[in-house]
């Protein structure tokens, strides 16, 4: 019991350092000494926990999909709320968006489906599919679609630093709360939330 502690201590400590270090530097250019050093332990420490620096890449991303999952929650039946709680997620954490960004960028192998990535893609899609057989959205859609387009729009700010700078300056209104209102929009526009019973219609 006495022991577990400081393991457990010295492991978490190299997890938070190592979602900096990969935030900031991706995968190629993340140092494992530097790693060790803000974790406070060694190289070797680190690598008695993670076989490599890839493998510790893939534990922080499917820790930070977990996260994010519960901090977004996809409701299929209001995906305009979603939307706007995935980009509120990600405007406030864009740390966690570039951390996942580098994976994207750098591992050209296509996730397993043993991976975090493709069990939470797997679920979302079922999610969807069980929304339209409801009634609940068009069936017309591909729910693979529908997956894609609202997180692409949820994330066209923070994916597109450089439009968001122009947007502070060009926008009628600059605000992030414009910026939000708008992305709500455009998915409501293109998927509109279910409707209820004497509610006239969800909300976001």
């Amino acid at each position: 019991m006495t022991d577990r502690g400081p393991a457990d201590s010295t492991r978490d400590r190299i997890v938070t350092a190592a979602k900096a270090e990969f935030s900031r530097h991706g995968i190629a250019g993340a140092r494992v000494d530097r790693i060790a050093k803000e974790a406070r332990t060694s190289k070797e420490r680190v690598y008695a926990y993670f076989r490599s620096k890839e493998a510790l890449y893939a534990f922080v991303a499917g820790q930070e999909l977990t996260v994010m999952a519960e901090a977004t929650r996809m409701d299929p039946t209001d995906l305009p709320g979603y939307a706007g709680r995935f980009f509120d997620y990600f405007t406030d954490h864009p740390e966690h968006y570039r951390l996942l960004a580098w994976g994207r960028l750098e591992l050209s192998e296509t996730p397993d489906a043993e991976s975090p990535t493709w069990a939470a893609m797997t679920r979302k899609l079922e999610q969807l599919r069980d929304a339209q057989r409801a009634g609940h959205l068009d069936p017309a859609w591909d729910p693979v679609d529908i997956l894609s387009l609202v997180c692409q729009i949820a994330m066209s700010w923070v994916g597109q630093p450089e439009v968001a700078q122009l947007s502070a300056r060009q926008a009628r209104d600059p605000g992030t709360q414009a910026r939000r209102a708008a992305v709500v929009k455009a998915v409501r526009l293109l998927f509109p939330p279910a409707r209820t019973p004497g509610t006239g219609g969800g909300s976001s």
